[in-house]
């Protein structure tokens, strides 16, 4: 009897802890997913505002301040559960490429994350005060994007 009360306890605990795991894995995925689709909101808006910058979009004072205000909005929320460790390219490859780095060089991660709400927080201010306005503030935002990615995120 005791050998088989044992038995179901050591299976009992192996489920817990398999259930534990399957969830865990659904959890990082949808983090990544999360952190893809915010990714593709900032291209899509810093992809309007940079194609007014170089000229070919044609420029729009109220398309370039929402787009500028949707970047500083985006930049503003609070990414704490987008990124749990075991989220990145190694761990989960072909499904980011977030480089493990960010989770070793923390509070480093966090200064460029504030230097992007700064950089966008500006463009919102003066994006939709001409196109010279929008061209002077818009390689802040482009400068706080590649120093974070330069330094983690993997290659395509």
């Amino acid at each position: 009897m005791r050998k088989v009360s044992i038995a179901l306890a050591g299976a009992a605990i192996a489920a817990t802890l398999a259930g534990t795991s399957a969830l865990a894995d659904g959890h990082l995925e949808k983090a990544v997913e999360a952190r893809n689709a915010q990714m593709k909101l900032y291209a899509w808006n810093l992809g309007m505002l940079g194609g007014m910058a170089k000229g070919s979009v044609e420029y729009d004072a109220k398309k370039a301040k929402q787009a500028a205000d949707n970047l500083h909005a985006l930049s503003s929320l609070s990414q704490q559960g987008m990124w749990p460790e075991g989220s990145d390219n190694f761990a989960m490859e072909g499904k980011t490429r977030a480089l493990p780095e960010i989770w070793t060089t923390y509070p480093a991660i966090s200064e460029k994350g504030k230097a992007l709400t700064d950089a966008a927080g500006a463009l919102a201010q003066v994006a939709g005060n001409g196109l010279d306005a929008l061209k002077a503030g818009i390689g802040d935002v482009g400068k706080s994007c590649g120093g974070c990615h330069k330094q983690f995120r993997a290659p395509k």
